[in-house]
């Protein structure tokens, strides 16, 4: 029965798809020195992971936000960009998923030109019908102008949202779809999955999404 159905599967970039935790980290904190101060503990930097950059250095400092993002940006657009990797099988995965005739997309907290150009860089994009991210009309995974172009350009698909953070459940309950939380990231299956409404499903990673659980969540 499932196999007729148009279903879009729609993944995050950072900790879905790809590992950049290096480079997050080394832009996040050359953007601290840009403005003296103290370098920020790996490992809370990767915890902030997915949530958007503004947000991330307003948590940690009383500078506009948007100077320290620029200064981020200057750095990952030269470098971090290129210290990104694939995470294990995901190439292999949506190769897979594309053969299975699943339309395939990207909706990530990073800027949709960059997101692109490391999409590009990686190798992987022409496996995506769209790749979405922070742009003139889409400020955030929960802007209602995100909802309505899902919604009303993919009338009558069904949409799946696939993330490691709690804000790709939040885009799933935004929208009324199920989500597949993956345990690539820094968030635990319950983070993922507290106050869900929407069906659930979570996994170690993307390398075990199978077509039948995917008609499961329908």
């Amino acid at each position: 029965m499932g196999k007729k159905k148009n279903i879009i599967l729609s993944f995050d970039l950072d900790n879905t798809l790809i590992d950049n935790r290096e480079g997050i980290v080394n832009s996040f904190n050359y953007a601290l020195k840009k403005y003296n101060l103290p370098p920020l503990e790996r490992n809370r930097i990767e915890k902030m992971i997915g949530t958007p950059l503004d947000d991330m250095f307003e948590e940690i400092s009383n500078i506009n936000p948007k100077k320290l993002s620029t200064a981020f940006r200057e750095y990952y657009g030269k470098k971090g960009i290129y210290q990104a990797t694939l995470l294990p099988g995901v190439r292999e995965k949506l190769n897979e998923l594309k053969q299975k005739n699943f339309t395939l997309g990207v909706i990530t907290s990073k800027k949709q030109e960059m997101a692109i150009r490391i999409i590009k860089y990686l190798g992987i994009y022409r496996y995506f019908e769209y790749i979405l991210g922070e742009s003139e009309n889409i400020k955030s995974k929960l802007d209602p102008n995100l909802k309505s172009f899902l919604l009303n350009k993919y009338k009558g698909f069904f949409i799946v949202i696939i993330g490691d953070h709690p804000k790709d459940a939040a885009l799933a309950e935004n929208i009324g779809a199920p989500f597949i939380g993956v345990l690539t990231g820094n968030h635990s299956a319950a983070e993922l999955q507290q106050n869900s409404t929407v069906k659930t499903q979570i996994l170690s990673s993307v390398k075990e999404i199978k077509p039948n659980m995917i008609y499961s969540l329908l």
